[in-house]
């Protein structure tokens, strides 16, 4: 019978470059920057590595290469590497094969890295998501924009519960002001100014009710894990992190085919959440979990996403926000480092750059100092989706620093 990988693996050492638009240095810049980091993080060689996972999204910078760009920059020597794609959860399916090698057997130290250089393509906000599917897909929906998917998100719920929209806008507000807050600390981060609730709740519409700062960018940048098995992670470091559980989950497009679906709440999501909870054996999320970093492209996605990991009760998760239950100071922190709203999202990279983040808050070592959380976190989460709200590709990753 299946026991899933809590407890078998652990991370040693992370690496993350800044996110930001980096013109003046190439995609292997990037890589070998997160690397180094990283190595040198968990006190080994590249000689140690048995085999890598290299996530990369957009085919405009890595077409035609698949894993030679990781094995070139790095100077592998012969061993397997493998690259994946899967949405925004690039970073974390890399991690997760991985974690997988590792826990199998297969070898002893696994590098995961995700890095993307979307700058370069000329890749912005507003792609036309219908297209980037393909027209075999049997919901191919043209000029279909992810700010556009999202803003329907957003009405539907504040119609469900009963908000009026100047008070939804205020939540969603709330949501970025917090993670602006928190990016502002941080020196990695691509966007380093903290606007007023005001400023935020009056910025220009991309998708109504969604205004600039509800929406996340695209960035330039790189991420890095170190994987051992977790018997022998106090080898290499005193204080290594432990993977709890890492569990995927995919709808089939169900969402959009019949009216079952609400339109708010994402069953990948859900069910991923359930899943992993139940692998680390975690029966009260939110009394347990002790930080997320959640993906936050649009700041209504952060919220739903607080209600389907069972956070904040179905529909109620604007109280929470509002009581700063999410705030860096609340009880269950999120986007301490500012999230993709601030940090950026280089999309191959951002579900290790969120690893990166709860690895040292874990630790005890985020930078700079006023950063760190006072209190002495020991379990956190990160999630990633990506797709078509209704169907969506989700990951949920929990660490903790016992074993």
């Amino acid at each position: 019978m299946a026991t899933g990988i809590k407890n078998k693996v652990a991370i040693i050492g992370m690496g993350c470059t800044s996110f930001g638009e980096f013109w003046d240095k190439s995609e292997q810049d990037l890589i070998v920057e997160a690397y180094k980091e990283a190595i040198e993080d968990a006190g080994i060689e590249t000689k140690d590595i048995g085999a890598a996972w290299f996530g990369s999204c957009f085919d405009e910078v890595n077409v035609g290469k698949g894993a030679i760009p990781l094995a070139r920059a790095l100077k592998l020597p012969n061993i397997p590497v493998t690259r994946v794609e899967n949405f925004c959860t690039t970073g974390t399916e890399a991690l997760r094969g991985a974690c997988y090698a590792v826990a199998s057997g297969a070898c002893d130290v696994a590098l995961a890295l995700g890095a993307e250089k979307l700058k370069d393509t000329g890749y912005g906000g507003l792609p036309d998501f219908g297209t980037m599917l393909g027209t075999e897909n049997l919901f191919y929906t043209p000029n279909l924009t992810a700010p556009g998917m999202f803003g329907m998100v957003a009405n539907a719920y504040f119609d469900k519960y009963g908000l009026s929209r100047d008070e939804g806008k205020r939540v969603l507000s709330r949501i970025s002001y917090k993670s602006h807050q928190n990016g502002a600390m941080n020196p990695r981060a691509h966007l380093r100014r903290a606007p007023s609730m005001d400023v935020l709740i009056n910025a220009p519409i991309v998708a109504d009710p969604l205004g600039l700062f509800d929406c996340c960018g695209v960035s330039d940048g790189a991420a890095a894990a170190i994987v051992v098995p977790a018997d022998k992670a106090k080898e290499y470091r005193p204080d290594p992190i432990y993977i709890k559980a890492l569990q995927l989950s995919l709808t089939p497009a169900t969402g959009i085919g019949h009216q079952s679906w609400d339109g708010i709440h994402f069953e990948s999501t859900r069910i991923a959440g359930i899943n992993a909870y139940n692998e680390a054996g975690i029966k009260k999320p939110r009394e347990e979990v002790n930080l997320m970093e959640v993906h936050d492209c649009f700041s209504i996605s952060e919220l739903v996403t607080y209600e389907s990991l069972q956070i904040s009760p179905i529909g109620k998760s604007r109280y929470d926000i509002e009581d700063g239950f999410y705030d860096i100071d609340g009880q269950v922190p999120c986007q301490s480092d500012g999230g993709l709203k601030c940090f950026g999202h280089p999309i191959g990279a951002s579900g290790i750059r969120m690893a990166y983040e709860i690895y040292k808050q874990l630790q005890g070592k985020a930078e700079p100092e006023q950063r760190q959380l006072q209190s002495n976190p020991r379990i956190g989460l990160a999630h990633n989706h990506g797709g078509i709200c209704g169907s969506l590709v989700c990951s949920v990753a929990i660490f903790g620093n016992e074993l």
